[in-house]
């Protein structure tokens, strides 16, 4: 008997491909303005979701009016929607032509100041933005990198996916035991970009503080850059009113030599700074729907 999960795919991969056709047909400004109403839309549909971005935003900004919060929650969805429209359209980026229009690149001198050294690099970035954005400009311009990310439930919409991502030029490593991959290709001497701003289990990550709060993130990329003393460079792709894009790529940051747990927790609280200082210069371009703060058993905070 053929599995349920199998119908679930295709139905979902039906509707999918019926979007990204969709969202690839229109011109580029009206499919950016519609992925913003689509996102504005889903914030009825996924009342759980909006409740989650009202309790975080509520937590990290106390300063905030309730009027403000909700303001902000509608901008997120808003920023959502149009992000996925904006990634289902990533390959339709081209050429240098694409980059000098689209993009405003500040702070490339540091990017290559790390790639010199000849160890690899850290690209250091968060869900804030078109984080997917790089996997285009990077390769562009000279950079050889990939990306580390988590495979979907449904496979169909991962390969288109993973096909999207790696349009570019750059090559995807799962994050699911992906350890020895990023050492590899940190010894080829490419940029690894990760996303260290999701909720990882207790057991498995190193609690920081983020936004005054304590969490969990990976400590696996504080440990290879100690080990293998790898550059670190954060870098945000912030999306303009007119639908383009500010990519601001800061000075790389420099670490030690001790690969100890107390050193692992400081790189790593160091990184999770630089997210939380990007994530408070374009608020309303994160994830705030994510459940990124939860106790040891894995429920939210409150």
């Amino acid at each position: 008997m053929v599995p349920q999960r199998f119908f679930r795919n295709l139905l979902e991969y039906g509707l999918f491909m019926g979007l990204a056709t969709l969202s690839r047909a229109l011109p580029r400004d009206t499919a950016m303005r519609f992925g913003s109403r689509l996102g504005v839309a889903s914030r009825h549909l996924q009342k759980k979701r909006a409740q989650t971005a009202t309790d975080n935003l509520q937590r990290a900004l106390p300063e905030l009016s309730s009027r403000e919060i909700e303001e902000m929650v509608a901008r997120t969805f808003a920023h959502l929607g149009c992000s996925a429209v904006e990634m289902l359209r990533l390959d339709m980026f081209r050429d240098k032509a694409d980059l000098e229009k689209y993009f405003s690149i500040s702070g490339l001198e540091h990017l290559r100041a790390a790639y010199d050294l000849n160890r690899g690099v850290f690209l250091l970035s968060g869900h804030l933005g078109f984080w997917e954005v790089g996997t285009f400009f990077l390769p562009l311009l000279g950079f050889p990198v990939d990306f580390v990310a988590k495979r979907m439930k449904n496979p169909y919409v991962d390969r288109y996916f993973s096909r999207l991502r790696e349009a570019g030029g750059g090559s995807l490593i799962e994050s699911r035991r992906g350890a020895r991959k990023i050492v590899r290709a940190l010894a080829a001497n490419r940029g690894v970009a990760v996303l260290l701003d999701q909720h990882i289990k207790p057991s498995e990550g190193v609690e920081v503080n983020f936004f005054n709060r304590p969490a969990y993130t990976t400590p696996i990329i504080a440990q290879i850059a100690l080990k293998h003393g790898i550059p670190v460079v954060p870098m945000f792709a912030y999306r303009t009113p007119d639908f383009h894009y500010r990519v601001e790529i800061q000075p790389m940051l420099r670490l030690g030599s001790e690969v100890s747990p107390k050193a692992v927790q400081a790189c790593s609280q160091r990184f999770t700074d630089q997210i939380e200082q990007a994530v408070r210069r374009e608020p309303c371009q994160w994830f705030w729907v994510h459940r990124r703060w939860r106790d040891r058993s894995g429920s939210a905070q409150r």
